[in-house]
């Protein structure tokens, strides 16, 4: 993985595919490269950043100039080290094919040992130069073969996830995409089509896309394209019209995307809500279940799927679900839940949650989930995605494209719509009407407290200052804010590659609190709720062993001033909504931490947005 561009049309395509590639920079990568027709094949890619592409890309200018179709690619490595010689495209021996991948061909090896046999000669580490041998292989057997029927061959052959673009100078009229587990969308224009692994790159050309689903191939001309199975079935495709604005994926005068998304959260908080809070009825209507709430309420028990930090947002929807439904809930590690032959039937309940919908892991589970019979509900922020099409129903999150790879809008979006989730499950059940609109009306309050949040950003940046070169962080909460704890020491982790854990309070007296001392900043989340007394007892614990005491902390709370070395003093609200304030200092702290020492927020290393891959 990571990015995939391509284009096919009238147009020059090099510099369509470069802006597209600067588009998909967010996803993370560690190199990018380019393949365009004019006549032959040519290729130039190159390790490090699509701006280290372009300056590579200004002594091959002649050979680039006029083509109008091309591929181009952003590479997150899976095999091989970042290096020029890893960087997609890859092309097979003769120089004829051009191929680029997102996504892990399992059976790579075998795959490679025959060919070998044959004569071909790899010049990669990859696991993506052996499709494109494949494919000339299999073209070479039966010469009668157009691109199309090569490619469908070979990946009859191959085993593992891939999302694929493919041009050739044999066929130079043509392009060839692919998908199995890796997410792929096809741009409708003006006799023009855009390919691309999500819609950042298309949406500034056209608002007509398709999605293409698992098993399905595109074959694409300038003058229209066919979409058929794997097995050469046409298939109808829905042309869907994409929902954002170009100006929701540009920083909009903000430095980076992560600072930019986390000041949005108020906006997108009204926006999850919007529609669905009726408070003048007392009410949620959650228009994606509606259908199915009479069988989610009747579930023997609710398991949550997901990875990262959604997986931190089914703990707090964990928390949620029982209070107010009292339907038993787990929280699963969608990877694991995926291999561990989990005990599920058609009484059960999964949901699975992902920003992009196209999580590998959770796309398993899901997969899994259905086969045992139980009833699967999605919920994700991108229209159309993979889990929006699998799942029976579900709800979108309406959190606007996240283009920072550490999210974080997204999780306070989830969490709302966990929320909503489980005062639907309860009504009629557990909780009065009276309830539910008092409920009600505490989250409609949460943009306005979280707004007042954001004020807070110089204070932030000055704690950020003090701690920016400490080489362990530890987070403790209690109740609700356990998970956020361990969604403020992922943030940080992530972004500023300063190891950080998160623990319940309770549990540092069993093991965490040996690596307490005076280098050791531990943030304590200390609002005020059933628990305030013991988060109490456990700072003065912290204290005693010369830890340095960072608290977030609800307004007027004089007596943690007296105990903390530095609070952070935010509104106070009821206990099951506290999670969707008390993150976003954290959110901030790691934010400032991290451009403090220099990091890059948007692009960590390693990391990359969507992981369509194992």
């Amino acid at each position: 993985m990571c990015g995939i561009v391509g284009y096919i049309g009238k147009r020059e395509a090099a510099p369509l595919l470069l802006n597209g590639l600067r588009r998909l920079e967010y996803r993370g990568y560690d190199s990018a490269g380019i393949a365009v027709l004019n006549g032959r094949l040519s290729v130039v890619k190159q390790k490090g950043s699509v701006g280290d592409l372009e300056i590579a890309l200004q002594d091959s200018a002649d050979l680039l100039s006029g083509a109008t179709v091309g591929i181009a690619h952003t590479r997150w490595a899976t095999h091989g080290d970042p290096s020029d010689r890893n960087a997609h495209p890859h092309l097979n021996n003769a120089g004829d094919i051009a191929l680029i991948h997102n996504g892990i061909i399992e059976n790579h090896a075998v795959l490679r040992l025959e060919l070998s046999s044959h004569g071909y000669t790899f010049n990669s580490a990859t696991d993506t130069e052996v499709l494109v041998h494949l494919i000339d292989r299999m073209w070479k057997d039966e010469p009668s073969l157009n691109l199309e029927g090569a490619v469908r061959r070979a990946l009859r052959h191959v085993e593992g996830a891939y999302g694929i673009c493919v041009i050739s100078s044999r066929e130079p009229g043509t392009l060839v995409v692919a998908r199995k587990g890796s997410p792929l969308v096809l741009g409708l224009g003006d006799d023009e089509f855009f390919v691309a692994s999500d819609a950042a790159p298309i949406v500034e050309h056209t608002r007509k896309v398709v999605y293409l689903g698992d098993g399905e191939m595109a074959v694409v001309t300038a003058e229209g394209y066919t979409v058929k199975t794997i097995e050469n079935i046409e298939t109808e495709k829905l042309i869907t019209e994409l929902d954002f604005e170009l100006g929701e994926i540009e920083k909009g005068g903000f430095e980076h995307f992560m600072l930019k998304e986390i000041f949005e959260q108020p906006d997108v908080m009204h926006d999850v809500m919007r529609g669905r809070v009726r408070l003048e009825e007392g009410r949620v209507r959650l228009g994606g279940i509606e259908d199915y709430l009479d069988r989610l309420k009747q579930a023997r028990r609710i398991v949550i799927c997901a990875c990262g930090t959604s997986w931190h947002a089914a703990l707090i929807g964990e928390y949620l679900i029982e209070e107010f439904a009292r339907i038993p809930v787990e929280v699963d590690y969608a990877s694991e839940f995926r291999y561990r032959n989990p005990i599920v039937g058609t009484d059960d309940v999964v949901i699975v949650i992902s920003q992009s919908g196209e999580t590998a892991d959770t796309l398993a589970a899901l997969r899994a989930a259905k086969e045992k019979g139980a009833l699967v509900m999605g919920i994700c922020n991108v229209v159309g995605s993979t889990i929006a099409r699998e799942t029976l129903c579900g709800m979108y999150t309406h959190a606007g494209p996240e283009v920072g790879v550490a999210s974080t809008k997204a999780f306070t979006a989830q969490v709302i719509v966990l929320y909503m989730l489980a005062l639907a499950l309860s009504k009629g059940r557990t909780i009065s009407h009276d309830e539910i609109a008092l409920n009600l009306r505490e989250l409609t309050r949460v943009p306005e407290k979280a707004a007042r949040i954001l004020e807070l950003d110089s204070q932030i940046k000055s704690i950020a200052e003090i701690f920016k070169d400490a080489k362990n962080f530890l987070y403790l909460g209690r109740g609700y804010n356990f998970p956020v704890a361990l969604e403020g020491a992922l943030k940080l982790k992530e972004i500023s590659y300063i190891h950080a854990e998160g623990y319940p309070a309770a549990e540092m007296k069993h093991g965490p609190i040996a690596l307490i001392d005076e280098d050791m900043p531990v943030i304590f989340i200390a609002t005020r709720d059933s628990t305030y007394t013991k988060i109490l007892s456990n700072i003065e614990e912290v204290r005693s062993r010369k830890g340095r005491v960072i608290a977030i902390a609800n307004d007027g709370d004089k007596e943690i001033s007296s105990l903390a070395e530095h609070v952070i003093y935010i509104p106070q609200a009821t206990g099951p909504i506290m999670p969707l304030l008390t993150v976003i200092p954290l959110q901030l702290l790691a934010y400032h931490i991290a451009t403090l020492r220099g990091c890059n927020v948007d692009r960590p290393r390693n990391l990359a947005k969507s992981v369509t891959v194992e």
